[in-house]
């Protein structure tokens, strides 16, 4: 495959080579004007109140909220600051974004290749962890799933209820479907330069398309909150779509109160099932209560089964996991969605620094499961 070299806009104050094929010019040249215009605009600085001598900022991203509160002894408000990581990831892993690294990759027929020094380091990251939880799950967490979640109306071709299924047309899709068709290779470098490697990010097949919906709220949190932590500020909550990292104490000098909503669609966003406290770790909720559509009587929920190629139905209704970082918890919520109750408590059980809380029915009421350390 013909390859050029071509800049790639970051975050960071040097410039950056990597390879792209040719057919990708006219997307990077899009790419590098759309990020230049996001650094051009002057925004106004966002209000951003102390209480108690917690600084409270809010805002949009990735198609929901955001909420951070920390710490502020020296009255340094870095809302600047946080939008402009929260638009670098989402320049880097939103598939809503045609001009996004996700967006090339997908659209492109084999992937592509990086330095190793040089990578787009939010959509290397988000593809490492993905691939290790994807493995670590045995496919139960899958991020090959787009095709899939494009087809039932939950991705970025737009929501839109499936009135007559295919099954035959599923199955073409299971096809390019599976974790094992997005491959990172690390490969020496024949240039022999100042860079040894270079890493591709391969795919099996050309259809092969990848989704970061359900790791890479999780993986804003993170960056955030160590956004924060790199700058001593050891008191902090940052949440994103109701994925949360705290650390260390709130205003009252205890620890995080964090509510799990009630997973039923008829409740409020306000209907708390269960209240649990936080300091120095995260938690993700992953529940299909919200986001559905019924045709004919019969619910289709966006958790879709990354072997059977259908939307999953077992008698979970939300799974919440906590972790040492918000995207571990944030992809293992899936990944027990797809598992069901009782292989996702063993499964959670097994993995060291993880506990879960799931809320599931048993047909006529709502229960509770814990795992042993929550």
């Amino acid at each position: 495959m013909d390859m050029v070299e071509a800049k790639y806009p970051t975050d960071r104050s040097k410039s950056i080579t990597y390879f792209v094929p040719l057919s990708f010019m006219k997307h990077i040249y899009i790419f590098v004007f759309s990020v230049l215009s996001i650094i051009l605009i002057v925004s106004c600085k966002q209000e951003a109140p102390l209480v108690n001598g917690y600084r409270m900022l809010q805002g949009e991203t990735m198609g929901t909220t955001y909420s951070v509160k920390y710490f502020d002894t020296l009255e340094i408000n870095y809302a600047e600051q946080i939008d402009s990581i929260l638009e670098i990831i989402n320049s880097e892993v939103s598939t809503y974004i045609e001009t996004s690294t996700i967006s090339l990759y997908n659209s492109s027929d084999s992937g592509f290749v990086f330095t190793e020094q040089n990578m787009p380091v939010h959509f290397a990251a988000n593809f490492k962890l993905s691939e290790k939880i994807a493995r670590q799950s045995q496919g139960a967490f899958d991020h090959t799933v787009m095709p899939l979640v494009n087809y039932w109306g939950f991705g970025y071709t737009g929501k839109k209820p499936v009135t007559k299924i295919d099954s035959s047309e599923v199955e073409k899709i299971l096809d390019y479907v599976g974790y094992r068709n997005a491959l990172l290779v690390m490969n020496i470098n024949p240039s022999q330069d100042e860079n040894p490697f270079i890493y591709s990010f391969e795919k099996q097949h050309p259809k092969t398309q990848i989704d970061f919906s359900a790791i890479a709220k999780g993986y804003a949190v993170d960056q955030i909150a160590e956004f924060l932590l790199n700058r001593s500020i050891e008191n902090l909550l940052v949440e994103i779509g109701g994925e949360t990292f705290c650390g260390g104490f709130n205003q009252n000098g205890s620890p995080w109160t964090v509510g799990i909503q009630t997973p039923d669609p008829n409740a409020s966003q306000q209907s708390i099932e269960k209240a649990i406290q936080l300091s120095n770790k995260a938690l993700a909720t992953s529940g299909n209560y919200r986001n559905f559509y019924v045709v004919d009587g019969i619910s289709y929920a966006h958790t879709i089964h990354p072997e059977t190629g259908f939307p999953q139905k077992n008698a979970l209704l939300s799974a919440s996991i906590k972790a040492n970082t918000c995207a571990q918890a944030d992809a293992l919520a899936t990944a027990c969605m797809v598992k069901g109750l009782d292989d996702s408590m063993y499964f959670i059980e097994q993995l060291k620094d993880v506990e879960g809380y799931f809320i599931y029915t048993d047909g006529k009421q709502m229960l509770s499961k814990q795992t042993s350390g929550f």
